[in-house]
């Protein structure tokens, strides 16, 4: 019998063991762990929506009209009204013919990776991808080669030396996140947009990070780069980060979207999102859209952050998104000073490997646009205090 016991102890020695941390309040820049109130950086909340009075009145009066949940999958009885309008307005939202309403976002990105892609086609993906594009790749079937991260310039000889490997019915893709959600930054879609335009390989952007906080009204990674559909065929998004529901949409041409309605797996035999959650995602798009100032005071604290970090010797990573790391390196010192700002009343998470690669391990700070400055004042308090402790000189941010 294998010795599950023995990796787990192995994971405990090597500092890389998880701990499930009970949420005791509702998400927010102040919560409850463990039975302890804390200050909160460790939320994808980006816009602070997941307690706003509207979004959570929709989805209240959403249970009461609708009920709870789906009670079955899209093609059978479960698609509900509140799903097609959610679709419609996603669509719009992101520029797109049309879009389509996942579970989870783990589930979209297998989905569409697994029905668009087969045996005999190469998927091209960023060595720093989520987990899931991944995954989706292997399900497919298809052979998967990894680029060096944001480097189009490696991912365009790859691509090229691809040609003679090739047979004419086989179908390229390339994959990428738009914000990588352990660095923070974004990825070149303009660059990798035209590599992928230039050897005909189909460009699928996974923008979980991008959405509500980059671009025009929120509209991702791909609008700020001003790109279009026809330089980013399809793009996947979350919407329990920045617009603080549930579940993940991908969206792109029709033709696509409804291939994905006939051939993706995970969208045909899983139970559909609870319809009072597209409810309260309609409301939360709109207040993504038109609440500028969120992205506005977010851009102001993020700015602050890495300012004054720098100054007091932590070594960033070239992030200008809400997700800011710390760079500490060694694991068990990373859990180390997660656990010392937590006994000050603030919660940053550690990452280690396997999540990132060995040497690597960070703090993983994510701002969100319902922290104060004042919150910001007590972090930084906090990191000040911690930073004599770490052992290790830190100096200079990166770009």
């Amino acid at each position: 019998m294998r010795d599950w016991a023995g990796r787990l102890e192995q994971r405990r020695e090597q500092g890389l063991y998880r701990k499930r941390q009970v949420l005791g309040s509702p998400q927010g820049p102040r919560v409850r762990l463990d039975g302890q109130s804390c200050l909160n950086f460790c939320s994808n909340d980006y816009l602070g929506l997941v307690n706003h009075p509207q979004v959570v009145e929709a989805m209240a009066e959403a249970c009461r009209t609708m009920g709870v949940g789906a009670g079955a999958s899209h093609l059978v009885c479960g698609h509900h009204q509140a799903h097609h309008a959610l679709e419609h307005a996603l669509a719009e939202f992101t520029g797109r013919e049309a879009a389509l309403v996942f579970s989870s976002g783990y589930a979209a990105n297998l989905g569409v990776l697994a029905a668009l892609a087969t045996r005999g086609d190469l998927v091209f993906q960023d060595r720093l991808n989520h987990a899931s594009l991944l995954d989706g790749v292997l399900l497919s079937r298809a052979t998967l080669k990894r680029f060096p991260h944001a480097d189009h310039q490696a991912l365009k000889a790859m691509l090229k030396d691809s040609e003679s490997a090739v047979s004419s019915s086989s179908q390229r893709f390339v994959v990428t996140d738009g914000v990588f959600s352990m660095d923070g930054d974004l990825a070149p879609l303009d660059e990798l947009g035209a590599v992928a335009k230039e050897h005909d390989a189909l460009l699928i952007v996974d923008d979980a990070h991008g959405y509500g906080v980059l671009g025009s009204g929120g509209r991702g990674s791909v609008s700020h780069y001003g790109l279009s559909e026809e330089d980013v065929p399809l793009v996947v998004g979350t919407l329990g980060k920045a617009l603080g529901t549930a579940g993940a949409f991908i969206a792109g041409p029709r033709l696509l979207i409804d291939y994905l309605v006939q051939f993706a797996r995970p969208y045909i035999y899983t139970t559909a999102m609870p319809p009072a959650i597209a409810a309260a995602t309609l409301v939360s798009l709109r207040l993504a859209e038109d609440e500028v100032w969120r992205r506005d005071h977010l851009q102001a604290l993020i700015v602050r952050f890495r300012k004054e970090t720098a100054a007091l010797g932590y070594r960033l990573m070239a992030s200008s998104t809400p997700i800011q790391p710390l760079l500490i390196g060694d694991a068990r010192e990373a859990s180390r000073l997660s656990q010392a700002l937590l006994g000050r009343g603030i919660a940053v998470s550690a990452i280690r490997p396997p999540t990132v690669p060995e040497g690597s391990a960070r703090l993983r700070v994510t701002l969100t646009s319902a922290h104060s400055h004042a919150d910001l004042d007590q972090l930084l308090d906090a990191l000040a205090a911690e930073q004599s402790s770490i052992g290790c000189s830190q100096t200079g941010a990166t770009a």
